[in-house]
């Protein structure tokens, strides 16, 4: 089964083909990044402007690199959720339309499910099941995962992600867009213990999250030393340094928790904030002292791309090409990850 993979969900516009027999055989993937920094932020209709205009040219590029034509496919993955309605519009009708002219199925998926799964493309694969802890821009959740389609929620964010709380602070300390990374980046120069942030929700009980006040903190903590002087560059420094270990405290801590509750010993870890350098280093530590394992998609995959997408299209297809015989166009911004079923 040879699946062609498409993902509009936001800012990144890509294309990928995978192969249940071969793996990965390529992926294209176009940011936006150049185009939202001026407004320090993602703009909904220049984002679904840009898929427009890029994403046909990646669909032939990857099916080039892969070395396939459309006869040699079996479907056309695509995301239908959640994200920006317009920017997933352009890919829910691009990847039904070349479904339709082709005669292959169109499969739907969801862009949580794909990430996921995302570390399922590597050589070094989880077996199932696992415990995945979810961290992006839009979503902070602990997921149970049995096989695919059999997830159980065990915790999510009650208010800001922690991929927003990166984001948001990154604003605090004037840095530009995209502030995560810029966040990540200015910490490494700063010194931990300097200034004490509260860790959200890590006494309670119970396996969710919060940021929000995690970010009160740091606003509150600007205006107070930019309110003698201007704050310095080593100042700066030492508060991105720890407001990340803050957030990557929070996370670490409830990943073992959610291990300890469940009884597994793998953790996957999925979404662009999976990249961050110092969320890695500790969760090796800590996991090892309990002689738990954790599996990370490799850096280009943490964050959006199509190999994630087509190759959740492969399982689900593979497994239920009757689910897919008919075709629609699903474009939905809210989806929630619970409503998926096996297939």
């Amino acid at each position: 089964m040879i699946v062609l993979g498409i993902e509009t969900s936001c800012d990144e516009t890509a294309a990928a083909v995978y192969d249940s027999a071969r793996g990965l055989r390529s992926h294209c993937l176009y940011s936006q990044v150049a185009t939202h920094a001026p407004f320090g932020g993602v703009v909904p209709e220049l984002a679904s402007r840009d898929h427009i205009r890029k994403l046909i040219p990646l669909v032939d590029a990857a099916l080039a690199s892969a070395g396939v034509t459309p006869s040699d496919l079996g479907g056309v993955a695509y995301t239908a959720g959640p994200g920006l309605v317009g920017a997933l519009l352009v890919g829910a009708t691009v990847g039904v339309g070349l479904a339709l002219g082709w005669g292959v199925p169109a499969v739907p998926v969801h862009h949580m499910e794909a990430h996921l799964l995302a570390a399922l493309l590597e050589a070094e694969q989880p077996a199932f099941p696992f415990v995945a802890l979810l961290v992006s821009g839009g979503h902070s959740m602990l997921v149970e995962v049995a096989g695919i389609g059999r997830y159980r929620i065990l915790g999510e964010t009650l208010d800001d992600a922690a991929g927003e709380a990166f984001d948001k602070g990154a604003k605090l300390l004037g840095l530009p867009y995209p502030g995560g990374p810029e966040l990540a980046r200015l910490a490494e120069r700063g010194r931990v213990g300097q200034f004490r942030f509260p860790r959200p929700m890590l006494k309670a009980p119970g396996l969710d999250f919060s940021f929000s006040g995690l970010k009160t903190a740091l606003a509150l903590r600007v205006r107070d030393l930019q309110a003698s002087a201007t704050l310095s560059e080593g100042q700066r420094a030492d508060l991105a340094a720890d407001y990340q270990q803050a957030i990557v405290d929070t996370l670490v801590g409830k990943s073992l928790r959610a291990l300890e509750a469940t009884g597994h010993r793998r953790l996957v870890v999925a979404g662009g904030v999976g990249a961050n350098r110092i969320l890695r280093e500790q969760l090796r530590e800590d996991l090892s002292r309990i002689g738990a394992t954790v599996y990370y998609p490799r850096i280009e995959f943490c964050t959006d791309n199509g190999a994630m997408i087509a190759y959740t299209g492969c399982q689900r297809l593979v497994r239920a090409p009757a689910a897919y015989s008919s075709v629609r166009v699903e474009a939905r911004p809210r989806w929630p990850l619970d409503e998926l079923t096996e297939p």
